[in-house]
């Protein structure tokens, strides 16, 4: 309905309203609670539904194809009008204008990013969760879902292997866990060492000496989180990975020893599992003797790996993780949850005291019940603990886990094609879900190093495979060459989808290698517009 429809006014010949604007009366059909409210809810969530399906569920490719200038030219209409429409105009517009213009992960052939197909179960507790729109940081606002919570992190914790003592709370994702990992990693050091608390009296002077160590590899939310703590990203010491790109011990170790012979406090260690080149999984134990024998905090980054723990045949890979003293971990990526959907994990839950702090309008320390604002670095969050829960209630673990091994068994099939294609250069062998390879031109450029020449061949193909809506695969850099990397999310998605998939993005690339050669190396600056996704225009003309 709208805004006029809702009030019941008198419009003017130019559609204007001539009433003043009644409230109450707006309110009465605006909001659940009353049969006018509950009625247009009805009405809102089923043409909702009906538009998503649409345009979703029927889709013949993951992309439309437009460029972000077209995107610009076409989305031109107020978004805040002085005046309102029917929500049915307003959800038939949605669908035209974001709907069929959006990215679908739920496609066979979006391959790009972490950025899974949303599982059904957990569509239906988004629906849920935003109509009691509950507030994470208070029981009172929250207290049937604060409860839930708390259970949904003591059986998260078990499955970790963390220990009775451990505890954790829910979180936008791996960019918030790690930031809180290295957050009370900094306050336990600078109490146990210098007797200080960062919280009320800042970094202490010889906080410029402190140091964060992880691998080459890790995400670049470790350095982010040093800049955002105050230390700063020089103090964050990247060790050298080997050739299936985990954190060497042994460099780690070398490290360790020239930070102490500098006289510097290294105080922290970020072991990853699963990173997101790569999917690669440190080796957790030997990181864990270290930091151990160091006095290290240990986090572990498992916002993708985290899921094989679910799995049999794959939770070994993750040995070790049991010794972290924090960990991050994502439902957004490997578990199929809508985004945002992450849990930080504490071995010692007592050590959110670190960070907690006492509001007498919120979280008094008189209060007898659990308010788990202590814990958070949000205040207002969003019951997110409801997605997994309604989902492993649905499928249990044994299904979860049958749905993460199928993805990883694909990445290994997907590995397997590309190692037969003369075309293409496979990086490494998967470790989950992320195969990172390259296309080889046939040919040498007349005027291009073999390395810049195979860089533009790959930039091309991959905006063009964009451009066609026909598949979506990531860009990134391996020892400095652009490579292609396909981040399988969907296990919808078949072995057929992804040599398909493979045989397009050839077929790219081997037209604009061919049209470069025609051209006696000349190439044509028919530049895409994708700068928004794949890079500035001066970046394509390299």
């Amino acid at each position: 309905m709208s805004f006029q429809e809702a009030e019941g006014n008198e419009s003017a010949p130019d559609g204007t309203a001539t009433d003043a604007v009644d409230g109450q009366t707006l309110a009465e059909r605006m909001f659940i609670g009353t049969p006018a409210g509950n009625d247009a809810y009805i009405a809102a969530i089923d043409r909702c539904r009906d538009a998503v399906l649409s345009a979703v569920g029927e889709a013949d490719r993951p992309y439309s194809g437009s460029t972000y200038a077209e995107h610009r030219e076409r989305l031109t209409q107020d978004t805040i009008p002085e005046s309102g429409r029917k929500i049915d105009e307003v959800i038939e517009d949605l669908a035209t204008d974001v709907l069929e213009e959006s990215v679908y992960p739920s496609d066979e052939a979006c391959s790009a990013h972490l950025q899974c197909p949303p599982m059904v179960p957990s569509l239906a507790a988004e629906v849920v969760l935003s109509a009691l729109n509950q507030s994470m940081d208070s029981f009172d606002q929250a207290p049937a879902a604060t409860v839930l919570e708390e259970q949904v992190i003591d059986d998260l914790t078990s499955l970790f292997g963390l220990g009775d003592g451990a505890d954790g709370v829910f979180t936008s994702g791996g960019t918030q866990s790690n930031l809180q990992g290295l957050l009370l990693a900094r306050e336990h050091y600078v109490a146990e060492v210098f007797d200080r608390s960062v919280r009320t009296s800042g970094l202490p002077p010889t906080a410029e000496k402190m140091r964060i160590l992880t691998s080459e590899d890790a995400h670049f939310t470790v350095a982010q989180a040093a800049a955002q703590l105050g230390l700063g990203e020089d103090a964050v010491v990247t060790v050298p990975t080997g050739d299936a790109h985990q954190m060497d011990p042994d460099e780690l170790a070398d490290e360790l020893a020239r930070l102490k012979q500098a006289n510097c406090h290294p105080f922290a260690l970020v072991g990853t599992a699963g990173t997101t080149d790569f999917g690669s999984v440190d080796p957790l134990n030997d990181l864990a003797d270290l930091a151990d024998e160091h006095d290290l905090w240990f986090h572990v980054d498992a916002a993708l790996g985290g899921a094989l723990a679910l799995s049999e045949t794959h939770a070994g890979k993750l040995d070790g993780i049991e010794r972290a003293d924090s960990l991050t971990v994502d439902f957004h990526k490997l578990l199929y949850q809508p985004i945002s959907c992450g849990v930080f994990l504490l071995s010692d839950g007592d050590k959110f005291e670190l960070m907690g702090r006492n509001a007498a309008y919120l979280n008094p320390k008189s209060d007898q019940v659990s308010n788990l604002v202590s814990k958070s670095l949000q205040t207002t969050r969003r019951f997110d603990a409801l997605k997994p829960y309604v989902a492993f209630r649905t499928l249990g673990r044994e299904g979860m886990a049958a749905l993460v091994d199928r993805t990883v068994t694909l990445a290994d099939r997907a590995a397997s094609l590309i190692r037969s294609d003369p075309g293409f250069e496979l990086s490494c062998p998967p470790t989950i879900n992320i195969v990172t390879f390259r296309y080889t031109p046939e040919r040498d450029h007349p005027a291009r190093s073999p390395d810049e020449w195979a860089d533009r061949i790959n930039r091309r193909a991959r905006d063009r495979l964009l451009a066609s809506g026909c598949g979506v695969v990531a860009r990134t850099e391996v020892d400095g060459c652009v490579h292609l990397k396909l981040t399988l999310m969907n296990p919808r998605t078949t072995v057929a989808d992804i040599r398909e998939l493979l045989l397009t993005l050839k077929g790219y690339a081997a037209q604009a290698e061919t049209k470069a050669i025609s051209n006696h190396g000349i190439e044509s600056d028919d530049r895409l517009d994708f700068a928004p996704v794949c890079g500035s225009a001066d970046e394509e003309s390299r």
